[in-house]
């Protein structure tokens, strides 16, 4: 049980600033298309993650499901709360989430600064979202998460067909034990990429398009 409510912490911190390059990345896991792979990190008792799937959809599709956060609850499990705070520009957003945990663990929060780029030339999109402080008063009985470090990189494959590689270093603060989050690191990821094949293919994103992106 306590297994299941701390695979969201591990995977929803999908906001944060860039991962420093690994270069002892080893396979966890491989399901449906969906690898995942852990790395130690100098100065760190928790492991990096990286995962890497392919997905039928544009780049407009997923940056789309990416910035509508209010759907996260949809395929990230066990989200309490997303709120968007702001959205500064039409690539960036700022926005609060509080992920459920059970009792005597207390929940974890988080507030995000994400922003999407891409480069002009090969049309592969980035998206960053450094944790931010002073958005969001510190809540009781909450853990408020500041330290963690992830990007998206999305590459175009073909028309409709795109790679994703996302990297993640998050520490989740409070007692939980390394052991037990490097334990069940692998299956968060690829439970959550799995729902995020299904949130594609949802009418709403079929045509989506957003000025700040080229498609392939």
């Amino acid at each position: 049980m306590f297994k299941k409510y701390l695979l969201p912490l591990l995977f929803l911190l999908i906001t944060a600033n860039s991962v420093s390059a690994q270069t002892d990345w080893k396979l966890k896991a491989n399901s449906d298309g969906i690898k995942v792979y852990s790395s130690e990190v100098a100065g760190s008792k928790f492991k990096a993650l990286r995962v890497e799937c392919n997905f039928q959809a544009t780049l407009a599709q997923i940056v789309t499901v990416l910035l509508d956060v209010k759907t996260c609850t949809e395929w990230v499990y066990h989200t309490k709360s997303i709120t968007l705070l702001k959205q500064p520009s039409p690539s960036e957003i700022y926005y609060y989430s509080e992920v459920s945990l059970p009792w005597p663990t207390s929940n974890r929060d988080f507030v995000a600064h994400l922003m999407v780029s891409q480069d002009a030339e090969n049309k592969v999109v980035t998206v960053d979202g450094p944790a931010v402080n002073g958005l969001v008063p510190l809540k009781d009985g909450i853990v408020r998460v500041t330290n963690s470090k992830g990007k998206w990189v999305i590459t175009p494959l073909g028309k409709d067909e795109i790679k994703v590689e996302y990297t993640l270093h998050v520490d989740p603060a409070g007692s939980l034990p390394a052991w037990l989050v490097n334990m069940v690191a692998s299956e968060g990821p690829t439970q959550s990429f799995k729902k995020l094949k299904l949130q594609l293919k949802k009418p709403e994103y079929k045509n989506a398009n957003l000025a700040f992106i080229k498609n392939y």
